[in-house]
């Protein structure tokens, strides 16, 4: 495992940087390089997105959304990823996209920016949660250990959640140097577990592959089992499949949220945003392109929706399948974990510039764990009620991608303005002649990732964010908060 100790001048550095932003060390530094990429890259996990999603690509284009989608879509998300990583060298505070919007362009646009990605943040926990309940637990798991899940309704479904929710805020509140630890492993488990379950798939597959499917575009938009309705546009069926990249490699702002808890956070926290996005890329392609080159029928598989990969399974011998079941299980458990420590932290530091009610409360840091208690569980109890939603997976699933898209492209499109103007002042990593080109890129990128995400079944998505916007602006000028709230400290 890799060492997090570091030299007292490197803290008195990081202190002295957040200084200059007007913060005082609260939090407690206790992240290196490689802990500041296991938290991004434990919330992006590959086995959990590149699973459960997997069905919202395949009944798309087939074969071809997921051969040629994935890396379309992993392409831009990195695009994104390098933009913001820039920005985080320069800025690199806890509840980053808040404090960049609002540095590089106003608190307005910092607040609206906060909330955007603070519900994106909660409805990743809340979706993820839901995914390790089902299909990682009710449908593969469970069954497996002798349990019939056959009759479970919403009251096991929400009796799991909130068990699971609160276990985990237990560990981001009281015993957060273990859970900088699991995160750590975490980043390993998920690396040797794509392998060991890619490996098993190929050992055990029947039939003949093809490696023609990952190029062939098979429209099965509007058949039994496929979430998207018909459709005779192939452009448009094709960016379809382009959601299950969206929802998975996403949550990579998470290295920007523990900035301040992360040693040399000027170099690492923007390495840690990068080199996750790159290896759940790398590896995400390996394990989806196996499933959809082993799988029998493609055909039967879309008909299957989220029980292919249970069905994916049954080849493998019990004892092993089980085994992979448990070790899904817990990597799944330990992508929400790093879930919640996230979003934990983007609500401290809104609510440290008052932009919460009860900000006193939110932000308030436990003087002897150094980690927010009340910020925590805000975000534990926020996520469980959120799974009550009656449509809870299909809508949470692509609302925190988009809601999080939208918290990106933000900071990003403001530092495109800003840059050579009012800031000029970069960090570390610093793309010199490229930064403008990247942020355009960076900007036209996500919001197709945001288009993709508002087609239909999901035009409700686009429904939750007109009424956002709209109560936001509502608060904003009628409600009062434009003269209450003050935003961030100003930038020494």
């Amino acid at each position: 495992m890799p060492t997090n100790r570091h030299p007292p001048t490197e803290n008195d550095a990081d202190a002295a940087l957040l200084a200059r932003f007007g913060y005082a060390q609260d939090l407690h530094r206790r992240m290196g390089r490689f802990s500041n990429f296991a938290v991004s890259f434990s919330i992006i996990c590959i086995l959990a997105g590149g699973i459960t999603a997997f069905p919202t690509a395949l009944g798309a284009g087939g074969g071809l959304s997921i051969g040629l989608g994935w890396l379309v879509g992993a392409a831009f998300a990195l695009v994104v990823a390098v933009s913001m990583a820039q920005i985080a060298s320069a800025f690199p505070t806890a509840g980053g996209l808040y404090h960049w919007s609002s540095t590089l362009g106003n608190k307005g646009y910092g607040w609206v920016t906060a909330w955007f990605n603070l519900l994106g943040l909660v409805l990743v926990c809340a979706s993820v949660n839901f995914g390790l309940y089902d299909p990682f637990f009710k449908t593969l798991l469970a069954p497996m250990l002798g349990f019939d899940t056959r009759q479970w309704g919403p009251r096991e479904q929400f009796a799991f959640l909130s068990i699971v929710t609160a276990s985990q805020a237990w560990l981001n509140h009281h015993a957060i140097g273990l859970t900088t630890r699991l995160l750590d492993f975490s980043g390993y488990l998920i690396l040797v577990l794509a392998v060991v379950l890619a490996g098993s798939l190929w050992v055990y597959a029947s039939g003949p592959v093809d490696l023609l499917r990952l190029v062939t575009f098979t429209n099965f938009t509007g058949t039994p089992g496929s979430m998207w309705p018909a459709s005779t546009s192939e452009p448009l069926v094709f960016l379809s499949g382009l959601l299950l990249t969206i929802y998975t490699i996403t949550g990579f702002d998470a290295s920007a949220h523990t900035a301040e808890e992360t040693h040399n956070a000027a170099v690492n926290v923007p390495k840690g945003i990068v080199s996750s996005v790159l290896w759940s890329a790398l590896f995400g392609f390996v394990l989806v392109a196996t499933f959809a080159l082993v799988i029998p029928d493609l055909a039967t598989a879309v008909g299957q929706g989220s029980g292919f990969f249970a069905a994916l399974l049954m080849p493998l011998p019990g004892g092993w399948r089980l085994a992979l079941g448990v070790a899904l299980f817990v990597a799944n458990y330990l992508c929400a974990l790093a879930c919640l420590l996230s979003t934990s932290r983007m609500l401290f530091a809104l609510a440290r510039d008052g932009g919460l009610p009860f900000s006193a409360a939110v932000c308030r840091v436990n003087p002897r764990l150094k980690t927010p208690p009340v910020a925590i569980w805000t975000a534990a109890v926020s996520a469980v009620l959120t799974t009550l939603y009656a449509d809870a997976f299909a809508v949470l699933s692509t609302a925190c991608a988009v809601f999080l898209y939208i918290s990106y492209v933000l900071p990003i499109a403001a530092g495109l303005l800003a840059e050579g103007h009012s800031w000029t002042r970069k960090g570390p990593f610093d793309l010199g002649l490229f930064s403008k080109p990247v942020a355009v890129l960076a900007i036209l990128g996500g919001l197709v990732l945001i288009f993709v995400g508002i087609q239909p079944p999901n035009e409700r998505v686009w429904h939750f964010i007109v009424g956002l916007t709209g109560f936001l602006a509502v608060f904003w000028w009628v409600g009062g908060e434009r003269q209450r709230f003050k935003g961030p400290p100003t930038v020494q």
